[in-house]
């Protein structure tokens, strides 16, 4: 071999080894070098986070109720866990990093973390969820498989190009009817090892059969930038620039924030009924959940509220109850900021909810507030005796804590299903009657 041949192949075997050693860690492999002591660290922490996360004291990984945490710091950090002391911070020798490994519970929920230098809080996330067992795929359970990436073009919408997957557990048999679930901005969900893992969650509970066997359509905001010139593309635009937001953005608003059956009509007539061509999907409201988060949350209400004759279960995380799109359209009077008083002066629907928000989500001075809203939303279910569960926790606009939440959202959600029904009427558990309405505290204020 020519001398010059080898010394490429030296380099590039270089490279290849300096390629595998930036990789990304996860939390378990960056807790196993940080027991061991390992040299390894350092490349391992600087790899796997973002230098802004480190210096802003952000940064950290979870396995379970088992944690990494690293910051950049000048002086010795100590570690808050839930306004709790945690464990004493490592140094890392010759640099400014710090690390610690955390054992947290309860898994399932949301927790939070800060630290605290030269007697000063610093960095920190309120968002930091601990998932459960059933958020890992667990050993011995089948996996369904995910279709490619469908595209699907409108008519309701006049042109607007929607991308969307199809989830087919293991246990799906054509030749028996299966319940069916729509995920907003459905792309968000379907990475098994992210920070929205319920895939996993939907093939455990499956496999344990506490929930049924089901059609899942994961479903991203539809794109209208290339049919200019239609009556959807004119609004839209219009949107966009009275609100300085991108086109998508505005389309995403546009399906999601508004209040009426046009997102529910686009959802039955076009996109599931494309899906039920493919599968056999039970065709019982009974049978149909919906869920999403922020606008999606909101859109995921709306269409149960509007056809609960197709959507009977609603699960809603940091759902965005504002005026994001009211008085956009002239003829259309209702904002989502309408939602609570609509459901106590409306006739009641047959729908059974899930909501979850936190007191530290968004207060904007164009739509209000979002834990306000949500909490008046859950009274106002309360008030009428629907079938709901509020979970109200301390966390910011963030998946976070739905996200660690979601097997015990599903389980609730799925209770007492009985494939041999094709329908039920909701009633309040008996545990939510005996408790009283949610009460507003002004808590933080003047501590900060």
């Amino acid at each position: 071999m020519h001398r010059w041949m080898i010394c490429v192949a030296c380099l590039l075997f270089v490279c290849a080894l300096s390629a595998v050693a930036q990789e990304k860690a996860n939390a378990t492999r960056l807790i196993e070098l940080a027991k061991s002591n390992s040299a390894e660290l350092r490349g391992a922490i600087s790899a796997t986070f973002d230098a802004k996360e480190l210096s802003a004291g952000t940064a950290w990984a979870g396995q379970g109720p088992e944690f990494f945490f690293a910051t950049n710091a000048a002086s010795q950090p100590s570690l808050m866990i839930d306004d709790a002391p945690g464990p004493k911070m490592q140094a890392l020798a010759g640099s400014d990093l710090w690390y610690a490994v955390a054992h947290i519970e309860p898994v399932g929920r949301l927790h939070s973390f800060y630290y605290v230098v030269n007697g000063a809080h610093f960095g920190g996330r309120l968002d930091l969820p601990a998932f459960g067992p059933l958020s890992y795929l667990q050993p011995g359970v089948p996996s369904g498989v995910l279709s490619e990436k469908i595209v699907h073009t409108s008519k309701i919408y006049d042109g607007m190009k929607s991308e969307y997957w199809i989830y087919v557990p293991a246990q799906y048999d054509p030749k028996t009817p299966a319940a069916l679930m729509v995920f907003q901005d459905g792309g968000w969900y379907t990475q098994r090892d992210g920070n929205i893992p319920v895939l996993n969650a939907i093939d455990n509970l499956i496999a344990q059969k506490e929930i049924p066997v089901m059609i899942c359509v994961f479903i991203f905001p539809g794109r209208i930038g290339d049919s200019p010139g239609t009556p959807t593309y004119n609004f839209v635009k219009a949107y966009s620039d009275k609100w300085h937001r991108t086109l998508d953005d505005s389309m995403r608003s546009t399906l999601y924030d508004t209040v009426s059956d046009r997102y529910a009509r686009f959802l039955r007539d076009e996109v599931l009924a494309d899906v039920a061509a493919k599968y056999n999907i039970r065709k019982d409201a009974y049978s149909h959940a919906i869920t999403g988060l922020s606008s999606g949350g909101i859109c995921s209400f709306n269409a149960a509220w509007q056809m609960p004759d197709q959507f009977s279960r609603v699960i809603s995380w940091i759902g965005s109850f504002t005026s994001i799109q009211w008085k956009e359209d002239p003829n259309n009077p209702d904002g989502g900021q309408d939602y609570p008083d609509k459901v106590l002066r409306e006739p009641k629907r047959n729908i059974r909810v899930w909501l979850q928000d936190g007191s530290a989500d968004m207060e904007q001075d164009r739509y209000g507030s979002w834990p306000l809203t949500n909490v008046r939303m859950a009274n106002a279910l309360k008030l009428k005796d629907y079938d709901f569960h509020f979970s109200f926790g301390k966390g910011t606009h963030n998946p976070g804590q739905g996200a660690a939440e979601f097997p015990e959202e599903m389980v609730w959600l799925w209770r007492d299903y009985d494939s041999s029904q094709t329908a039920q009427t909701y009633e309040m558990e008996a545990a939510e009657k005996a408790k009283p309405v949610f009460r507003v505290t002004i808590t933080g204020r003047d501590s900060q």
